[in-house]
């Protein structure tokens, strides 16, 4: 949260989503309140059924499972980066 509070550019936010102390949707939810428009690319090793049955993450977002290559981490995570979005700009400060 740190330097998402930065002025550092940041285009994408990779992360895991089961994390301790503040799990990865948490993290993007805060880093949103401050960077608006923000592509996040979630990674986890449990299977996208038991991720979303578990209501942990809903099925719009962008989620690259265990193990991966590094081809399809940049083919995922390109496919973020180009996703549209509306809002840009920084609101307010994160926590």
């Amino acid at each position: 949260l740190e330097i998402l509070n930065s002025d550092e550019p940041i285009d994408l936010l990779f992360t895991d989503v089961v994390m301790p102390g503040m799990g990865g949707p948490e993290l993007a939810e805060e880093a949103r309140k401050c960077r608006p428009g923000l592509r996040v690319l979630f990674t986890t090793g449990f299977t996208d059924s038991a991720v979303f049955r578990a209501g942990v993450l809903d099925n719009t977002v962008n989620v690259l499972n265990k193990p991966y290559s590094r081809t399809t981490l940049a083919a995922a995570a390109r496919g973020a980066l180009d996703e549209e979005d509306g809002t840009q700009g920084q609101t307010e400060a994160c926590s």
